[in-house]
């Protein structure tokens, strides 16, 4: 009987330390949504990657795997994402937000202006533990998916390359 007493009381500890250190997905999403309106506000990152049409910022770790007519697939060790853009759309542009939001239903949706230019955070879940998050400013998206407890360090890189690119 003590025995039973001692399992269940170390069982509830557990479960109670573990839901305490899980964040809750809408605890993410608000934090991501800070730290990308943060990067938005800021001076872009100079660029130090270019192919014929643009000009952007790559952090540490992250290289060019693949590029096509308007995507560059990038990694970053086991993640991929997927940069889009659209020379024939500005900064201040909403038709890649528009498309964007026509191809699938996102939980989170989350807009930034300033002067000129228009951006956009878009989180949609693909299952219980994946999300695919998308940032993009006027004619130019990135796109991953990623855990939730990865999203906020994902936005991090994710909204550094894409408020850094300039058309050419």
């Amino acid at each position: 009987m003590r025995n039973k007493l001692k399992a269940a009381l170390l069982l509830f500890i557990a479960v109670l330390l573990l839901s305490a250190c899980s964040t809750s997905l809408k605890e993410e999403q608000n934090a991501v949504n800070d730290a990308v309106n943060e990067v938005f506000n800021s001076s872009p990152k100079e660029a130090n990657n270019e192919n014929k049409d643009i000009k952007y910022y790559l952090p540490f770790g992250v290289e060019v795997k693949e590029e096509s007519p308007n995507n560059i697939i990038l990694k970053n060790g086991s993640k991929t994402y997927i940069l889009f853009y659209n020379q024939n759309e500005g900064p201040e542009s909403k038709v890649v937000y528009k498309a964007t939001l026509n191809q699938k239903e996102y939980e989170f949706n989350e807009t930034f202006t300033k002067d000129k230019l228009f951006g956009f955070l878009l989180i949609g879940n693909t299952d219980e533990k994946v999300n695919e998050m998308t940032i993009g400013v006027g004619g130019v998206k990135i796109t991953s998916q990623s855990k939730t407890k990865q999203l906020l360090s994902d936005a991090a890189i994710m909204s550094e390359i894409v408020n850094s690119v300039k058309l050419k």
